[in-house]
């Protein structure tokens, strides 16, 4: 019987704890970026480096030359780390909302869904 009321409070523990992190998720906008053009505040230099004229080409060309997709948001002056780095692709240069739980001690976005925004 301690074991069956174990049980169930420890389902009931990890109920409220998923309850919780999906309470969590929040909405960031901002464009995805690559973390070297981000880092020098535009795609100018991208440019130059990789033959391209466009933030999407721009943003795709970095990640493939090793660089990381991040959500830039200008208004803020902020950058956000993705933890997927998949999902980011189909939207590179582009705005977007972003929704997921961030990690302030790394700075990162756990990416739950992207979408985009006008």
């Amino acid at each position: 019987m301690r074991k069956l009321a174990l049980i169930v409070v420890m389902l009931m523990m990890v109920g409220t704890v998923a309850f919780a992190r999906s309470k969590d998720s929040r909405t960031f906008t901002g464009d995805i970026m690559d973390s070297p053009c981000v880092a020098k505040g535009n795609h100018e230099a991208g440019y130059k480096m990789t033959g391209t004229d466009n933030p999407k080409d721009c943003t795709l060309a970095c990640v493939k030359g090793g660089g990381k997709f991040v959500l830039y948001n200008a208004a803020k002056k902020a950058t956000y780390q993705l933890d997927d780095q998949d999902k980011p692709r189909d939207f590179a240069g582009q705005k977007v909302k972003v929704i997921g739980t961030y990690d302030m001690a790394t700075k990162t976005i756990h990416v739950e869904k992207i979408e985009a925004s006008s």
